[in-house]
């Protein structure tokens, strides 16, 4: 039997976890098992998902079959953003001085602040009375 040829990225983005992993095909994009304009619905977030493959001019060129877990859609579109990034890199290394100038290769580490005890909130603090 032969070898299913694909490459494997993980890309993480707040508290989404995105599992991508490219096949050679015919740009067939597919999200927990739903097509890809189903699962993203803002114009914004399938413009996010699609950059790498946009920017390397590969968009026509792979499946794309993304398993995402946790975290909003927003998220979630960012975090298949950097798995088709990271899956690109182990395609062709030579792609990795387009993505790094785009900052596709970059992990956003920004994430949720927790709540502190004897506060409203991360930040909020219970409102304060002098009498």
């Amino acid at each position: 039997m032969a070898d299913l040829v694909q490459y494997y990225g993980t890309g993480r983005r707040k508290a989404s976890v995105a599992r991508v992993f490219l096949r050679p095909g015919s740009g067939n994009f597919v999200v927990n098992q739903k097509p890809f304009e189903t699962y993203f619905v803002t114009h914004q977030q399938r413009v996010s998902a699609k950059r790498p493959l946009e920017l390397t001019e590969h968009s026509a060129n792979f499946d794309v079959l993304a398993t995402v877990k946790g975290g909003g859609v927003s998220a979630q579109a960012d975090a298949v953003k950097m798995g088709i990034a990271r899956a690109l890199l182990e395609f062709n290394l030579e792609l990795r001085k387009t993505l790094k100038a785009d900052g596709l290769l970059s992990r956003d580490a920004r994430i949720k602040e927790r709540k502190k005890y004897g506060q409203k909130g991360a930040r909020k603090r219970f409102q304060f009375s002098k009498r």
